[in-house]
């Protein structure tokens, strides 16, 4: 008499139910996720063409930059701009918090610092 082996109709529920809620997380997080790598990408952006430029010229730079990706979690007044050796560096910090279901959700803590030599490397 043989053995038999596979999953059985319970363990596919559970596996099945165990993937839907990865699947459900994934899509409510990773819009915020690209929204990150998008402002990262401006914030680099902005840094390599901040050379000799005022504070008000790089915030408008950035503000540029975020309305063309539609950028709504950070403004260019919460971008810090700073000076480190003759280098602009721009950082920015901010939370996201993701409804999940009921009183329950997320919350994630954004940040990112850049400069011009960093994009020039």
């Amino acid at each position: 008499m043989k053995k038999q082996r596979g999953v059985s109709l319970s363990g596919m529920v559970a596996l099945g139910a165990v993937l839907c809620i990865f699947a459900i997380l994934a899509v409510k997080i990773l819009p915020d996720v690209i929204e990150f790598y998008k402002i990262k990408k401006n914030i680099a952006s902005t840094a390599a063409n901040a050379s000799g430029k005022m504070i008000g010229e790089i915030r408008v730079i950035y503000s540029k930059y975020a309305e063309v990706d539609h950028i709504r979690s950070i403004s260019p007044d919460e971008v810090v701009i700073s000076r480190e050796g003759g280098d602009i560096v721009l950082s920015f910090a901010y939370e996201k918090r993701i409804p999940l279901f009921a009183n329950v959700s997320l919350l994630i803590d954004f940040h990112g610092v850049t400069s011009a030599r960093d994009r020039s490397e």
